[in-house]
């Protein structure tokens, strides 16, 4: 009984696993960065992914027509960039809150795509794009003051929406490996860049940027592989994921899953449960993204 309706429902049960797999993901980002700057934990998270994705393009090389190169850096430094904030604040605040705050980037991804695609939003879509704002104030809660953390996190969604939104223009001309090596290379190249830069320059508030490189011990080592473990596996059962359902809405729906495992996770990390208002906000966030993917 449980296996047939397991099989029924196959993507919906791999995007669970692939969710709690982010949610163990950024757990591990979070314990390593107590000794770590993030960026830094950005640069070995993309290392690991880049050394297996040279390696599945040395295997099987790719063969696409090309042609935007402009637009695949664009994609890999937007994406980086975003990344930086995504994992800064991973470091610094509830990881719940972390994972929400990216997770507004398919209500901005709409956007954008309404606004420089000439895509057209239904009614139900703009309904969704407003309850998510919504849903953003109130986690911000601005009357009590608007942090950089709450800057970085909305960049993490803007920036992420930015990325996957030219994507869909790359993907017309690159293979798909071709186009995550791209944020892969920038994701460990620019790292060195701004570690190597933190060693001459200082700058208050960019720490997220400008931190120099910590030597990790051997546990950190091993949390830092695990993390790649963990990242690999997440990867192979998005793809499952998408691959074993006949509706993609459907299991992108239940890709906000990970906002409730990283509640979970960070609460028994020592991670304080969000106010009742914040709350709020995260489930209109989760509403917004459900709505919006649901309509693609």
């Amino acid at each position: 009984m449980l296996h047939k309706f397991l099989m029924r429902h196959l993507g919906t049960y791999y995007m669970i696993i692939a969710c709690m797999l982010f949610a163990i993901t950024g757990a591990l980002a979070k314990v390593i960065s107590a000794d770590m700057p993030s960026i830094e934990v950005v640069f070995f998270r993309n290392l690991i992914g880049l050394v297996m994705i040279v390696y599945s393009l040395y295997k099987r090389p790719a063969h696409q027509k090309g042609g935007h190169p402009y637009l695949l850096i664009f994609r890999g430094v937007i994406g980086t960039l975003a990344l930086f904030a995504f994992f800064y604040n991973i470091a610094h605040i509830n990881l719940g809150a972390a994972f929400t705050f990216s997770k507004t980037s398919p209500i901005f991804t709409a956007l954008l795509a309404a606004m420089f695609m000439g895509e057209r939003l239904s009614s139900r879509g703009w309904m969704a794009i407003f309850i998510g704002f919504g849903g953003i104030l109130l986690i911000i809660q601005p009357g009590l003051g608007i942090s950089k953390t709450d800057w970085l996190g909305i960049w993490s969604g803007v920036g992420a929406a930015m990325a996957y939104t030219s994507v869909r223009e790359l993907k017309k001309s690159y293979d798909t490996r071709v186009i995550v090596f791209s944020f892969m290379g920038f994701g460990t190249a620019l790292p060195i860049i701004f570690m190597a830069l933190a060693e001459f320059i200082r700058i208050d508030g960019f720490e997220f940027l400008f931190s120099k490189f910590v030597l990790p011990d051997t546990k950190n080592i091993f949390l830092i592989l695990l993390m790649g473990v963990a990242g690999l596996y997440f990867q192979m059962y998005l793809t499952k994921a998408y691959a074993a359902s006949k509706k993609a809405g459907t299991v992108a729906a239940v890709s906000y899953a990970d906002v409730i495992f990283t509640i979970i996770i960070g609460y028994f990390m020592g991670d304080g449960l969000p106010n009742t208002v914040a709350f709020l906000g995260i489930i209109l966030v989760i509403l917004s993204g459900i709505i919006v993917v649901k309509e693609k």
